[in-house]
C-alpha cells in the first residue's frame, strides 16, 4: 500500500528526491505527487519547469510582492492543498507535451485536435447535404410518378387512393453509404 508516494515501512525516496539525489524527508513536498515507481513524471516536469519552481508552487512560496502590498490575505497566493494534485497533473501533461513538441507543447496537440474537429464537421455537413439531396430526389421521383399515372375523378375521391405527399421518408443507408464516405 502506498501512502504519500512511499511504501509503508520503507525509506524509499520519492521520484523527485531520487532524481535530485537528496534524502527524502518525512514531510517531503514532492512525495505525495511523484511516487518512487513513476520516475519519468518528475524527470519531465523537472526538465521543463525546474524542481525549484515546482517546489515553490507546491509550498505556496514566491508570491507576487506587488499584489501582496494591496492584499494582506494569504488565500489569494497559496494553492489550496486539495488542488495541488490537479496542478501537478497539469504540469506533468504540459511537460510531457513539451518533451514531445518543444515548440508548441500542448497547444500543438490542442490545435491538431481542433483541425480534426473542423474536418469532421465538414464531413458531417457534406453527409447531411447529401441526405437532403437524396430526400429531395426521392420526393421528386415519387411526385413525377404520381402525375404520370392515369387518374380518374372517381378514383381520386375514393378513400383507398393515396394522397400526394404520402411518401416513405426512411432512407436506405446501404445504397448510398459508399458515396458519402469515399
Amino acid at each position: 500500500m502506498k501512502e504519500g508516494g512511499r511504501k509503508q515501512g520503507s525509506a524509499s525516496p520519492c521520484a523527485a528526491c531520487k532524481l535530485l539525489r537528496r534524502r527524502c524527508a518525512a514531510d517531503c513536498v514532492f512525495a505525495p505527487y511523484f511516487p518512487a515507481d513513476e520516475p519519468h513524471k518528475f524527470a519531465n516536469v523537472h526538465k521543463v519547469f525546474g524542481a525549484s519552481n515546482v517546489n515553490k508552487m507546491l509550498q505556496g512560496i514566491g508570491r507576487l510582492s506587488l499584489i501582496r502590498r494591496y492584499n494582506t490575505s494569504n488565500d489569494l497566493y497559496e494553492l489550496p492543498e486539495h488542488q495541488r494534485g490537479d496542478a501537478v497533473s497539469s504540469m506533468v501533461y504540459e511537460a510531457n507535451a513539451r518533451v514531445r513538441d518543444p515548440v508548441y507543447g500542448c497547444v500543438g496537440a490542442i490545435s491538431s485536435l481542433q483541425q480534426q474537429i473542423d474536418a469532421l464537421q465538414i464531413q458531417l455537413a457534406v453527409a447531411q447535404a447529401e441526405a437532403v439531396h437524396l430526400r429531395v430526389r426521392q420526393t421528386q421521383t415519387a411526385s413525377c410518378s404520381y402525375w404520370t399515372q392515369p387518374h380518374s375523378p372517381t378514383n381520386s375521391a375514393s378513400p383507398s387512393s393515396k394522397p400526394i405527399f404520402d411518401i416513405d421518408m426512411g432512407l436506405d443507408h446501404t445504397s448510398y453509404a459508399d458515396s458519402m464516405w469515399s
